[in-house]
């Protein structure tokens, strides 16, 4: 995935109106190197496309994608490898690293979610806890590394929490209120307590979120709801506790971290002379 206005904007903010002064002090303007996106430390890899459109963006041609997105990789493996003016390299630099080592980092992170519940039906999800203007890359990301993704924005579907339950005077009347005026929406309801439950199982939503509760109130949950709509959990979830989670029956962990927490996946760029 590419987005290319963020690069141009990336970019921008490097340079800032000005020029890269160390490497124009440094470097006359005719010298070529090659240089490799290496990985210092193993994981999932995403935003390969990205770092190649930011090779292109300042003029690069010679550029050849030795991994694809979501690709597993050991530490010293070269992803990219690129040929040319090395102004121009040294420019690309920092703004393909940081979108390769942050993409990576959630799609790695995402793949231990993914291991720690493997062999349950269950699947790890994202949230909207992304950062501002890369919701469409982080959530790439999150599917690069097994994970699948709730919904991308606010008009996608229907999530009817805690406070629009105030503000409707009830959770039968909130859910009302969206079926009647997007009849054809997905609605998805939050409840913290499985006497909710009982009372919005009747309304027929197509998911219900079960807030901070137990695997073992998840798994009762899943008894009283008997396949009827979908189960998310949510809050509370660790890595320690995701297989008992997973193991309840409920058909999603909501994982802000993915996106919110992911440790950037260490990644450099190694030049060698031509």
């Amino acid at each position: 995935m590419i987005d290319r206005d963020l690069i141009k904007r990336a970019l921008a903010e490097d340079l800032d109106g000005g020029e890269d002064i160390t490497s124009v002090a440094t470097v006359s303007g005719t010298e070529r190197v090659v240089a490799d996106f290496v990985v210092r430390t193993g994981g999932v890899i995403a935003g390969v496309d990205m770092a190649v459109a930011v090779l292109e963006e300042v003029g690069l041609t010679d550029i050849s994608k030795l991994v694809a997105d979501g690709s597993r990789a050991n530490a010293g493996t070269a992803l990219i490898t690129v040929r040319g003016d090395t102004r121009a390299i040294l420019l690309a630099e920092r703004t393909a690293l940081n979108f390769l080592g942050h993409l990576s980092g959630i799609a790695t992170l995402t793949s231990v979610w993914v291991e720690a519940i493997s062999g349950t039906k269950c699947k790890i999800r994202d949230t909207r806890k992304t950062t501002p203007g890369m919701r469409q890359l982080e959530k790439f990301a999150v599917r690069m590394g097994g994970g699948v993704n709730h919904r991308m924005s606010l008009s996608d579907a229907a999530l009817i929490k805690d406070n629009h339950i105030a503000a409707a005077g009830g959770v039968a009347e909130a859910f009302k209120r969206v079926r009647a005026k997007y009849p054809t929406s997905e609605i998805e309801i939050e409840v913290d307590n499985l006497e909710q439950l009982q009372e919005v199982l009747p309304l027929n939503p197509d998911l219900i979120l079960l807030d901070n509760m137990s695997p073992e109130l998840c798994k009762q949950a899943v008894k009283i709801v008997s396949g009827k709509c979908k189960l998310e959990a949510s809050g509370g979830i660790s890595l320690n506790t995701a297989r008992a989670f997973g193991e309840s029956g409920v058909d999603f962990l909501a994982i802000g971290a993915l996106t919110h927490s992911a440790p950037v996946l260490d990644i450099g760029l190694d030049l060698r002379a031509e």
